[in-house]
């Protein structure tokens, strides 16, 4: 199966990272290479310009790698909270802008042998890396009370607790390998009404998908490091695609532009902090109309910039 992924808000993207032909630039989440080579297509490496395209999955490495190929461009496997010791290992110092696209690729949802997918019948998988534990594990080994914290807090689900119930009595039986096999064990778990209005895996899938790959432990431990790997005048843009996800980003990228915290009472500052960075825009880029009339899976998207002072 071809590796495609529309990518959302590319435009938007590349204006918010600024780009300067001589600059070092990092996509943290290359998947099919739609930002990374349109990145890469406006960096001059005799002025030094060069892109570090980062991604877990394997098959995101393969494809990054043929098609960005010819261009200032070096692809690393591997995930962007781990994006120090990436750079350390090529030997940059700091880079000039860094993007994070928190989606999952289309490829990875339309590949019905990876598992993501509640509309075709898979193995349950969901590993972004393809290593370490699964969406089998996570099904078949968690108790009552984890999947309900899991479902409820990354899924957002209120239905959570009768859904961890139903996935656990569908179990005894023998466990869930399939993807169609957990989407009955909710759909049986929620009231007919909620099924008639709209597929109600929606949710569980994602908290499982989430848990699976650790993915806002990842961005938390990201949000940190990426600012830190920027220079002065550098820009991180994250798009996000559910509350949990952007929830983050708004927080962290407030606590950077924020100054003096000290009591308003006080006549003078005396705690000393000043803004570490600025954002670019005041409220989340969304997509436009005419993307989302071509590409569904921007509808819910978030695009946030800050610059690094």
């Amino acid at each position: 199966m071809e590796f495609n992924h529309v990518s959302v808000m590319l435009d938007e993207c590349i204006n918010g990272l600024n780009i300067k032909p001589g600059g070092i630039y990092v996509d943290g989440t290359a998947g099919g290479a739609g930002h990374s080579k349109a990145i890469a297509q406006r960096l001059d490496p005799k002025a030094g310009g060069k892109l570090i395209a980062i991604d877990r999955d394997p098959d995101a490495v393969k494809v990054a790698t043929q098609r960005l190929e010819g261009l200032p461009a070096q692809v690393v496997k591997g995930n962007y909270s781990q994006i120090d010791s990436i750079l350390e290992d090529v030997g940059v110092e700091k880079v000039d802008g860094i993007l994070l696209d928190l989606g999952v690729s289309s490829f990875q949802l339309d590949n019905a042998g990876r598992g993501f997918s509640y509309h075709t019948d898979a193995p349950l998988d969901m590993r972004m890396s393809r290593e370490g534990f699964s969406a089998r594990d996570v099904v078949n080994n968690y108790s009552f009370e984890q999947l309900a914290k899991i479902i409820f807090e990354y899924g957002e689900e209120k239905y959570a607790r009768s859904i961890a119930m139903g996935i656990l009595k569908a179990r005894e039986h023998r466990p869930l390998e399939t993807t169609l096999e957990l989407a009955e064990a909710i759909k049986s778990s929620v009231p007919q009404r909620v099924r008639r209005e709209k597929n109600p895996c929606k949710k569980t899938f994602q908290a499982i998908r989430i848990e699976v790959n650790s993915e806002l432990e990842h961005l938390s431990i990201a949000l940190d490091k990426t600012f830190d790997c920027l220079n002065a005048g550098g820009r991180l843009c994250i798009i996000s695609f559910h509350s949990l996800e952007d929830r983050l980003v708004k927080q962290r990228f407030k606590s950077l532009c924020t100054g003096c915290t000290c009591p308003p009472d006080f006549p003078v500052c005396i705690c000393g902090k000043k803004p570490q960075g600025k954002m670019i825009s005041s409220k989340p880029i969304e997509a436009s109309e005419q993307e989302l009339a071509v590409n569904k899976r921007s509808h819910s998207a978030k695009l946030r910039i800050i610059e690094k002072l």
